[in-house]
């Protein structure tokens, strides 16, 4: 690990342990982004149920490989139990590891703080229930959903099929349906929505965010880096 190229550690949904596509097209070269997978079932809380106790021991494996930050990479992992159970998860990983650590979901709520959002329409991968749980856990920080919809996507990887195309239209579709929204936000990390959010922003005149490059971009700054690319990202990407 080269001194001029921060380690940060990622913990992953998918089994594969990879890190996520995002990462070159945000910051080419200039981190050394590590990973690993939790293996988990389905995108639901079914699905969570089995890898929550070993979240730790995964940052705990990534700390020894020198992250010298580390993210919880899951959108709906990190929120389906509460703002209580995502604040004290982050805790118990610092505590564990000793480094700054995050979640997606602190990632995305720091974005839209940091956007000036606080109206939102979501577009997600999700099944009704997780989009429930969404509004609920957005609702208990102060935001308002303005509007919500989902493609009900459940098995581990669906989510990574969904064209441009296909986000888009849902994202627009659920902007229509809230025309008070300050921002859009579009939900699970395994979307791959860096192509989507320039194009959105530009139509629809607001913020647009993913889970993903937030979540980059938040474990970025937990680093102590600047969190600004060049390349893609939208407007978040831009601000100093």
């Amino acid at each position: 690990m080269s001194a001029l190229r921060p380690r940060i550690g990622l913990i992953v949904p998918p089994a594969h342990g990879r890190v996520p596509p995002d990462a070159p097209h945000l910051y080419g070269e200039r981190f050394d982004f590590v990973a690993r997978g939790l293996g988990i079932d389905g995108v639901s809380p079914r699905g969570f149920a089995p890898v929550v106790d070993q979240i730790v021991d995964h940052a705990r494996a990534l700390r020894a490989q020198g992250a010298q930050a580390i993210s919880l990479m899951g959108t709906s992992l990190s929120f389906y139990q509460g703002p209580a159970f995502t604040d004290q998860l982050r805790d118990t990983l610092q505590q564990a590891t000793g480094v700054p650590c995050t979640t997606m979901s602190h990632a995305v709520v720091s974005a839209l703080r940091a956007l000036g959002v606080q109206r939102v329409a979501v577009a997600t991968s999700y099944i009704d229930e997780l989009n429930q749980r969404l509004v609920d856990f957005l609702g208990a920080l102060g935001f308002q959903v303005t509007a919500i919809e989902g493609l009900g996507i459940e098995p581990v990887g669906g989510a990574a099929e969904v064209s441009t195309e296909r986000l888009m239209a849902l994202s627009r579709q659920v902007h229509a349906k809230a025309p008070g929204a300050q921002g859009l936000f579009m939900s699970c990390g395994g979307l791959l929505t860096l192509d989507a959010i320039a194009a959105l922003e530009d139509q629809l005149g607001i913020p647009a965010i993913g889970s993903s490059p937030c979540g980059f971009w938040d474990v970025v700054r937990a680093a102590g880096a600047d969190p600004r690319s060049r390349t893609a990202g939208g407007r978040l990407f831009s601000m100093a």
